[in-house]
């Protein structure tokens, strides 16, 4: 596996921890980290838009703003 998608993983375990820390209900457990690994990889593909032209190119950062919130809404992540 990617170590960024690894990392990744264990991002979404550990916030999916937070939620359901005692595990008793573990279908719900699933149920959170998966929704989290994918808000996750979701997020990572956004940051992937951004590149250094964005601070100085108006234009730049424009399509990124747009990119990145066409993205968000077809996954259904919030900003």
């Amino acid at each position: 596996m990617n170590k960024k998608i690894y990392k990744l993983s264990k991002q979404a375990d550990a916030l999916a921890r937070e939620i359901e820390p005692d595990l008793r209900e573990i279908v719900l457990y699933n149920s959170i980290r998966d929704e989290k690994f994918a808000e996750l990889i979701v997020r990572e593909c956004v940051e992937s838009l951004w590149t250094e032209e964005c601070y100085t190119s108006d234009l730049a950062l424009k399509e990124f703003l747009k990119n990145s919130k066409k993205i968000n809404l077809h996954f259904g992540v919030e900003e």
